[in-house]
């Protein structure tokens, strides 16, 4: 008899991990928060062949079809992912670069040297012109990180008034003169990047007050064009770095501080972007969770100071950092694409949702062939990548009202190690309809979802699924769709309940209608 009793505990013991379930709980009626598509923006440096060889091939070009040397097909792909805004000119160049060298007859602009990356000769050929213009055709706003580290107050004011003076100054008159008649209007400038590090190894306390001094000749030459400034942040759970700042700059002064985490293994060794083993997937797992820690106290310093939430927490540099592919310029920081990749997408992006509240703007590292870009590229040949479909597929969260949600989420273990599985967040478009986005990162299993739709009723759910057979799977140039979306029907709807199961290390887009 006890044998039998054993023998039936055990039983339910396995029945229940094998049934273990993700619950959700929507109230799909009191949503308040807007989600600002502007943390779906991506960033764009002088780095490797993100600009030359990527997005800028040159007006001389005959292979490679391109409008003023920018590739037609990345403009394509740009404006299908909706960006709201690009970062430019880095990252760590940016407190290198002088913009009056990229402006005028390209053939009479002084060249530099990228000693941040890889050493490379800078010709400057793409310029204030180039990147405000590739603004323009894909619709994004510009966000143009100023040179602190090694500019002047002067450099930072003179560049302002060149992109956004109406005429009558010397800037303007001197952007006209090179063939820009009107002015862009840009409103995100970043006052320096990285300042404790790359942008000057400066302490909070100084960078407050240089970051003070700089702002304050960063002039609002008209009504269209009030600048929105924001202030190099910490890294990864420097708090103190943000209490400093909040605390020293007068907000009047400030709209947004910055933060920059990087899901790495190790900053030794940071493993393959491809070959990785379980062991690393799942450490690098773990560091894109932290973003949830680091974003939440962070947000709480800045309540202390801004309890009205009136400055922005701004998460300008985020993504996957892996060893560079083997024979590359390991200054280059190229590196492929996988599922992996996704995963760490679709789990920031739904810790961003879920915060909008205070994370109003941030940046993908990094565009193209850098990092974990959105598209590569290798001659007259483009692909996108998985970390691409995920931005593409989770584009109706931007300006969409955020659904207040409670979850219940199974746990992904390794070696004794706890990941909560899935993540999820949801909003409401201006049609009425509801958007959920899950990831599962687990690495081995499907998980079920229920989801309750509380507060209105709905009668069909349509869904998109990203997955693959192998959690190192990537477009190749040969292969270039082998990860891509698919159509999800696996989603039963009945009254006021969804379910569903999610496949392990995948990512479905939902849209419940009434």
């Amino acid at each position: 008899m006890k044998r039998k009793l054993l023998t039936f505990f055990i039983g339910c013991v396995v029945a229940t991990a094998m049934c273990a379930q993700t619950k959700i709980t929507l109230n799909t009626d009191l949503g308040k928060t807007k989600i600002s598509k502007h943390i779906y923006g991506h960033f764009a440096e002088h780095l490797g062949h993100c600009i030359y060889g990527g997005i800028y091939v040159g007006e001389k070009n005959t292979k490679i079809p391109h409008t003023a040397g920018i590739r037609n097909d990345i403009i394509q792909a740009l404006k299908d992912l909706k960006i709201p805004n690009l970062r430019w000119p880095g990252g760590c160049f940016a407190d290198a670069y002088q913009w009056k060298d990229g402006i005028g007859p390209k053939e009479k602009r002084p060249s530099m040297i990228n000693v941040w990356w890889g050493g490379a000769k800078e010709d400057n050929s793409f310029g204030t012109h180039d990147f405000l213009d590739l603004c323009e055709r894909i619709g994004a706003e510009p966000y143009l990180a100023g040179n602190v580290g090694s500019g002047t107050v002067k450099d930072l004011s003179d560049w302002v008034s060149y992109v956004n003076h109406p005429g009558g100054s010397p800037m303007a008159d001197l952007r006209k003169q090179n063939g820009r008649e009107k002015p862009w209007n840009v409103k995100m400038w970043g006052v320096g990047n990285e300042a404790w590090g790359c942008g000057g190894n400066m302490t909070a306390e100084y960078y407050a007050n240089v970051y003070r001094q700089y702002a304050t000749f960063m002039n609002d030459w008209s009504k269209d064009a009030k600048l929105y400034k924001i202030a190099s942040g910490a890294s990864d759970g420097d708090y103190a770095w943000t209490e400093t700042l909040m605390k020293n700059i007068p907000h009047h002064m400030l709209a947004g501080v910055a933060l920059h985490h990087y899901s790495v293994l190790s900053w030794q060794d940071k493993g393959p972007s491809v070959n990785f083993t379980e062991a690393q997937y799942f450490k690098t797992m773990e560091e894109a969770w932290k973003m949830e820690e680091f974003v939440a106290k962070h947000s709480t310093i800045m309540d202390k100071y801004d309890p009205q939430k009136k400055v922005d927490l701004i998460v300008d540099e985020w993504g996957g950092w892996y060893n560079v592919e083997d024979g590359t310029n390991p200054g280059f920081l190229y590196q492929q694409n996988t599922m992996r990749d996704a995963m760490i997408a679709g789990l920031t992006l739904n810790v961003f949702n879920n915060h909008a509240d205070r994370v109003r703007g941030a940046n993908l590292a990094q565009i193209v062939n850098v990092l974990q870009a959105v598209i590569l590229t290798n001659e007259e040949k483009m692909i996108l990548t998985p970390t691409y479909h995920v931005m593409k597929m989770y584009n109706v969260h931007q300006d969409a009202t955020l659904i207040p949600i409670m979850i219940d989420a199974p746990q992904y273990e390794f070696q004794g190690k706890k990941l909560t599985a899935v993540s999820a967040s949801a909003s409401k478009d201006a049609a009425g309809k509801i958007n959920i986005s899950l990831t599962n990162i687990d690495y081995s299993k499907a998980h079920e979802v229920t989801i309750n739709l509380r507060g209105e009723n709905f009668s069909k759910v349509s869904g998109q699924l990203l997955s693959s057979p192998k959690i190192n799977d990537h477009n190749t140039f040969e292969q270039p769709n082998k990860v891509a979306p698919k159509s999800f029907t696996g989603a039963k709807l009945d009254k006021g309940v969804l379910k569903l199961n999610i496949p392990a290390y995948s990512v479905i887009m939902l849209t419940v209608e009434k």
